[in-house]
């Protein structure tokens, strides 16, 4: 019998909040039934195996994530999105980074995965923060694909202590934040239309 109080859902939080703790690579099932006070061979009840806990955290992380960028940008358009949804990415980053590693590593398993909407959802938070900018359509893909790599590098070197120059990164991440909203509002077109 499963033990009470534990399903799929509440062993994927417990997961998620250890993971975050003890970091992506520490994850282990053993450490996980610990933490719950069950033996390891419960846990298998509720999920198949650590892959699939590692994907079940990949999606509440994608979730959780999706839904900090929404609600930080909601009223927000241009510059004040883009701070707003900046902000709200590297705090979950430095709050959650193991279960954000997660959501990065995880892989697709077909059309019906649930990962599948919870990553359409950060990219539709992620394309909301810069529709205020009016981009050209062609150049969207390549502004969004520049903001998720600059925002995750910055906040991951962060979470990971990869900053260790004797400058506040507060300001350096306002500085960075003002230079992505220079750019984005400096040209709209094709960059290589002008070669």
């Amino acid at each position: 019998m499963p033990r009470a109080g534990l399903d799929a859902a509440s062993v994927t939080a417990a997961g998620a909040a250890l993971v975050d703790e003890v970091g992506f690579s520490g994850l282990s099932m053993g450490l996980l039934a610990e933490r719950l006070g069950v033996k390891t061979p419960s846990l298998y009840k509720h999920v198949a195996n650590q892959a699939d806990l590692t994907h079940r955290i990949a999606v509440l992380a994608m979730n959780e994530f999706a839904d900090a960028i929404r609600d930080a940008i909601q009223g927000r358009s241009g510059r004040e999105a883009l701070v707003a949804g900046a902000h709200a990415m590297r705090r979950y980053v430095l709050d959650h980074p193991g279960r954000y590693a997660a959501g990065n590593v995880a892989g697709v398993h077909g059309p019906d995965d649930p990962l599948v909407p919870a990553v359409q959802r950060v990219l539709a938070s992620w394309a909301a923060m810069l529709h205020g900018y009016r981009l050209n359509p062609d150049q969207e893909i390549h502004a969004l694909r520049m903001l998720r790599s600059t925002l995750h590098g910055f906040a991951t070197l962060e979470a990971g202590g990869g900053f260790r120059i004797d400058t506040e990164v507060d300001d350096s991440f306002t500085w960075m934040l003002g230079f992505i909203d220079h750019g984005l509002k400096a040209d709209r077109h094709d960059p290589l239309s002008a070669r």
